[in-house]
Formats: C-alpha cells, structure tokens, sequence
C-alpha cells in the first residue's frame, strides 16, 4: 500500500508545479520589462526578426538557481 501512496503524493506534487507554472505564465505578461532587458538581442531587417533574450535568461536562470539551491538546503 506504500507505493501507491508515494504515487498519489508525486501527482499531487506535479499537479501543484503545474499549476504555480500556469500562475508563473498569467504573471509574465505583466512585467513589461522582462524580455526588453539591455544584453537581449533583437534584430530587424526587411521582412525577418531575429530575437535572443540573452539577459532575460541569465537573469531567470540566476533567479531559478538561487530558489531551487534555498529549497535544496533543506
């Protein structure tokens, strides 16, 4: 009966991650900053665009890095 619980208490685990991403999603388009960073890289000529949020990443993946290392230390 053990597995089945830890199975019920993943999906309930997964569930709530999926839900804090879908909260995470409504919320970006609030900040009108992100992804207009100095460093991102947007060029446009004639009928292409080409678009790389280089500061955006480095400062997600700095914000993710230091959540994920303050819940790790538990």
């Amino acid at each position: 009966m053990s597995g089945v619980h830890d199975i019920g208490r993943m999906l309930v685990v997964f569930g709530l991650l999926i839900a804090l991403v879908g909260v995470v999603l409504m919320l970006v388009g609030r900040v009108p900053w992100l992804g207009r960073l100095p460093g991102d890289i947007h060029i446009q000529r004639g009928n292409w665009t080409f678009y790389f949020p280089l500061a955006t990443s480095l400062l997600l993946s700095v914000v993710l890095t230091l959540i994920l290392w303050i819940l790790g230390r538990r």
